[in-house]
């Protein structure tokens, strides 16, 4: 018989859900925690029709007002159902509706470039990245097309943890089942 050596490596003091990858997102009291991570994270998107790939913050010469929206859904998201529509908080406080027709056209007048509303993810799903110039990465002063994970609007794990006076986050990847 083995015994199992545990370490707490911190506590969860908040809990954040983002319905709209690269948008601000909602603070919440409780997750529910799937094969995909927390019910509802990122499960809708923006992306660019001109270059087909997803806006992301990660490019922030291009898509700097990202931030300055926030996303929350009209109604929880339930496991088994389809995944409920979003509200849009624009950075002047005017709300929108993810099911307005015009929605692709009032979020690109806010973001100065034309974007599409997404409620599913391509099977490969790419975004720009953008790389300051800083001693340490990969690159610097430079733009790279970045993979993401098939079928997602994830830029790598669906689950990440930041520890206060740690360097490093925690990532999360749920086990593959089998």
């Amino acid at each position: 018989m083995t015994t199992a050596t545990q370490a707490i490596v911190g506590m969860v003091t908040t809990l954040w859900r983002y319905p709209v990858k690269s948008m601000m997102g909602e603070e919440l009291n409780a997750a529910e925690i799937t094969q995909g991570g927390i019910l509802g994270d990122r499960v809708y998107a923006l992306t660019d029709p001109v270059t087909g790939k997803v806006v992301s913050a990660k490019h922030p010469n291009k898509w700097a007002r990202m931030f300055e929206c926030r996303a929350s859904f009209i109604e929880p998201p339930r496991t088994g159902t389809r995944m409920p529509g979003v509200r849009i908080t624009l950075p002047d406080g005017t709300q929108l509706s993810s099911d307005r027709d015009e929605l692709g056209l009032l979020l690109s007048r806010v973001l100065g470039r034309e974007v599409t509303f997404a409620e599913a993810a391509p099977s490969t799903p790419r975004l720009e990245e953008y790389w300051p110039n800083i001693d340490g990465l990969a690159y610097r002063e430079t733009v790279t097309d970045e993979a993401m994970p098939s079928g997602t609007f994830f830029d790598a794990t669906p689950i990440h943890g930041l520890r206060s006076g740690a360097s490093d986050p925690i990532s999360w990847s749920p086990p593959h089942p089998g």
